[in-house]
């Protein structure tokens, strides 16, 4: 007998767009956050932002949700989806829109709501090995090499004891990093937003709602075609981005390894050392 194949599930950014805005769906994405900040997430309500437009010419994707945690705190978090290069500069943006958004006019400053922005990235971005990274803002003393701590009457005001806490904090969730078996809750979800799979084993908070809620067999034909479109969208976007930005970055770092063994020949070198020193084969260096 064949192995049952798993079942296939719709992908979390079009989860995000068309489920997880339901109330009855909150458990899903509290799951996930409970999971990834560490602490139990109880969210009051999805707000409004640019992840509910549907054009596939769309720029951002996004979905903010007003939560609270364990300790009573209410905090804003930011979920996005994208593929942007210039996507550190995307999120300095978000944060600080979520920021001034939600400061009602006269408000002290010491109102601001906390922002923790969570990026689910399915692109290289940056250098480095792990697929989570957590991001807070710290002072430390140029002279003392000391840590910028709050006193206690700002400890009072801000209802927090550090300075990262009340700075937005930022998660990057670099899903195609993840290379391993799933062994902790977290790595569960890692595993679900890499593969589109849950298996029946996984136990983290949420992830069999996920399983039950994402199912595309329980998709109309209209919800099958819609999904269908909208990954077809990924797909074009992603070819262009290669064609644009990866092929000709590529061609370029070959045109300048050629330039470098060139100039080495016309300092004596032989080709054959020259093209090993620059990295490209002797032939091209030949042509």
């Amino acid at each position: 007998m064949n192995p049952r194949s798993p079942r296939k599930l719709i992908t979390f950014d079009w989860a995000m767009k068309r489920l997880l805005r339901s109330k009855a769906n909150f458990e899903i994405l509290e799951g996930f956050l409970s999971e990834l900040l560490g602490k139990e997430i109880t969210i009051l309500e999805i707000l409004e932002s640019e992840s509910n437009k549907e054009d596939k010419s769309d720029k951002f994707n996004r979905v903010d949700l007003k939560v609270k945690e364990s300790n009573g705190k209410m905090v804003i978090i930011e979920v996005q989806y994208d593929r942007e290069f210039d996507y550190l500069q995307r999120m300095l943006y978000g944060t600080s829109r979520v920021i001034t958004e939600h400061q009602k006019e006269g408000e002290a400053w010491s109102k601001l709501v906390k922002v923790i922005s969570v990026n689910i990235l399915y692109f290289d971005l940056g250098h480095g090995s792990d697929y989570i990274y957590h991001g807070t803002t710290s002072f430390f003393g140029i002279h003392d090499h000391d840590t910028l701590q709050l006193d206690r009457r700002q400890q009072q005001q801000y209802g927090q004891t550090r300075i990262n806490d009340i700075y937005p904090e930022y998660y990057l969730i670099k899903v195609n990093n993840f290379n391993r078996v799933a062994t902790t809750s977290l790595d569960e979800w890692i595993y679900f937003l890499k593969n589109e799979e849950i298996k029946d084993e996984f136990k983290a908070k949420g992830i069999q709602k996920a399983k039950e809620s994402f199912s595309v067999l329980s998709m109309s034909d209209e919800e099958l075609r819609a999904y269908n479109r909208y990954q077809d969208s990924l797909r074009d976007e992603a070819s262009y981005v290669e064609t644009n930005y990866e092929f000709p970055y590529a061609e370029g770092v070959e045109k300048g390894k050629l330039e470098v063994a060139k100039r080495l020949v016309n300092k004596g070198m032989s080709a054959e050392d020259a093209a090993e020193v620059a990295g490209i084969s002797v032939e091209l260096l030949r042509q």
